[in-house]
């Protein structure tokens, strides 16, 4: 029987600013957030690299000067006078990537990440026109009024966010070095196996360390919510869905003890009963989206069933990046078809009685 979640730390949660201890050299530093999700998780290791003691800095915030100013203060008063000695960067969304550039510029630092997501960020970065990427800009915006976005006001303030992403992401090093699926990392004189896992990022990287018994999840695997996981123009008939659930099979051998270190959240125990939560959680999502498909709709109509408060234009661009994700898993498992309808938007039908 799996083990019921738990927080060992229970409410206590670092200030931003500061530093909690979770394992010996292992810390846990929180950052303020401009969105509804108000915080991320970041973690720094004090750490000894190609025979330099200092900190390997795993995820950084976005790029504002409040978590820079935030940073500044623990560079000055937290690191006992020792350099970043690396910035690893599990996903290249930007509360994870948005001042790694600034602190490898700082500290003269390499940048760790994986391939894809480092090249994503180049690519989004160094966009030179208003196209933009992902849930922003005007690509967006024709690929979600093909799936019933017809307000032409909200295409409007969607394609107007090309620079969302450049906004919040420091331009990031010309170099980096490569994090792959099942390699090892050294960090704090521990072996941290590398875990990659799709569907919500194209290459995202957590971390385990059987020695200390952590897994540094990103976003993964999170305590409370589900990960955004979504269609977006540049893959406009992918299945991230099905790629997410199939990627969470793999941390199924972790030790059911494993302290999760989640990006969001509070750090628990209880991995299993977790994982298990996130498959029960999208199978019922599932039911529900085909069961709406009964007459036929696309995804923009799809929204209410998802998603039952209200949502901004940033929510917006991924709710609906979700829900046009449900519908392709059902479509790739063949339990729906998809027509384009009068409109010119794609409208997904269930085969047979539901």
């Amino acid at each position: 029987m799996s083990q019921a979640i738990a927080y060992p730390y229970a409410d206590a949660q670092p200030e931003f600013g500061q530093l909690f201890e979770i394992r010996e050299g292992v810390y846990w530093v929180r950052m303020p957030l401009p969105f509804a999700l108000d915080h991320i998780n970041l973690w720094l290791i004090k750490d000894e690299w190609q025979g330099q003691k200092g900190w390997t800095l795993i995820d950084t915030g976005v790029n504002t000067s409040k978590v820079k100013a935030y940073w500044e203060e623990i560079f000055s008063q937290h690191l006992e006078g020792l350099p970043i000695l690396r910035v690893v960067v599990t996903h290249m969304h930007p509360d994870h990537v948005g001042l790694a550039g600034w602190c490898c510029e700082r500290w003269q630092a390499p940048l760790f990440m994986s391939m894809t997501d480092y090249l994503f960020t180049r690519l989004w970065i160094d966009a030179a026109d208003d196209e933009g990427g992902g849930p922003n800009g005007r690509a967006a915006a024709r690929f979600f009024k093909q799936h019933g976005l017809l307000d032409e006001a909200l295409q409007t303030d969607i394609a107007q966010r090309a620079s969302y992403f450049p906004n919040l992401v420091t331009p990031i090093p010309r170099q980096f070095h490569r994090l792959t699926n099942g390699e090892s990392l050294q960090m704090g004189g521990h072996d941290w196996r590398i875990i990659v896992g799709y569907g919500h990022a194209p290459e995202h990287v957590a971390l385990y360390c059987e020695a200390l018994s952590l897994l540094i999840s990103g976003d993964m695997v999170l305590p409370r919510i589900s990960t955004n996981v979504s269609v977006f123009d540049y893959e406009p008939e992918g299945d991230p869905l099905g790629l997410f659930l199939h990627s969470l099979r793999d941390f199924e051998p972790l030790p059911e003890d494993t302290l999760i270190l989640p990006s969001h959240g509070r750090p628990f125990v209880g991995l299993h009963t977790r994982l298990e939560q996130l498959h029960s959680h999208h199978r019922d999502r599932l039911q529900e989206c085909l069961a709406a498909c009964a007459t036929g709709l696309t995804a923009f109509e799809l929204l209410p069933v998802l998603f039952k408060r209200e949502l901004d234009v940033h929510q917006l661009s991924f709710a609906l990046g979700e829900a046009i994700a449900h519908l392709h898993r059902l479509w790739f498992q063949g339990v729906v078809r998809r027509d384009v309808d009068a409109k010119g938007c794609y409208r997904f039908y269930a085969l047979g009685p539901v």
